[in-house]
C-alpha cells in the first residue's frame, strides 16, 4: 500500500469516535506495520517532562521491556532532548542505543507535537538495515500531524493515559 493509502486509511482510523484514543492508536500502529514490510516493531511513547520521561503507549510488534526510557537514553531519549528526528540505518553503528531486540537492525523516531510542544513520539524497529527513507520520514510526520490534531481536537490529556 502506498503512502497516500496509508495516511488516509489512518485519517479513517484516527476519526473514528467509537474507539479509544488508545485504541485508534493502535490501530494505526497495526496497520502500519501490516503494511509496511519493514516495519517490525510500531509504537508510541509519550513525554512527562516533570521526571524527564517517556512512557510507552499503544504499539504493535513484540513486547517491550522499555516501558519508561529517559530523556536522553536511546534513540527515543535523544529525540525527547533534541526534538528532532532520528533516522538510524544501523542501530549497532550508534553508542546511545537502547536494544529491545537483538534482531532490530535500524530505527526511525519521529517527534509528535501539539501546539508547538514535543509531547511524544512514534517508534519504528526494523530488523532491516537500512530499511527507512525520507519517505518513512514524511509518512510518519503527516501521521504525526493528524494525531496531532485530533489530541487538540478532543482536548484529550495524554498524561491522564500513560502510566
Amino acid at each position: 500500500m502506498n503512502n497516500s493509502k496509508l495516511i488516509e486509511q489512518s485519517f479513517t482510523i484516527l476519526d473514528d469516535k467509537n474507539l479509544s484514543f488508545f485504541q485508534r492508536l493502535k490501530k494505526v500502529c497495526d496497520l502500519l506495520q501490516q503494511e509496511k514490510n519493514s516495519y517490525d516493531w510500531v509504537g508510541f511513547y509519550f513525554a512527562k517532562h516533570s521526571e524527564k520521561t517517556l512512557h510507552l503507549g499503544p504499539f504493535a510488534g513484540e513486547p517491550t521491556d522499555h516501558k519508561v526510557i529517559p530523556f536522553g537514553k536511546g534513540i527515543c531519549g535523544q529525540v525527547a532532548e533534541s526534538n528532532k528526528n532520528f533516522l538510524v540505518e544501523d542501530v549497532n553503528a550508534q553508542d546511545n542505543y537502547i536494544a529491545c531486540s537483538l534482531n532490530v537492525k535500524s530505527e526511525i523516531v519521529v517527534s509528535l507535537f501539539v501546539n508547538d510542544q514535543n509531547i511524544g513520539q512514534i517508534d519504528i524497529d526494523s530488523n532491516t538495515a537500512n530499511a527507512f527513507s525520507k519517505d518513512d520520514e514524511a509518512l510518519l510526520e503527516s501521521i504525526n500531524k493528524m494525531i496531532a490534531q485530533v489530541i487538540d481536537k478532543e482536548n484529550i490529556q495524554i498524561l491522564d493515559l500513560i502510566e
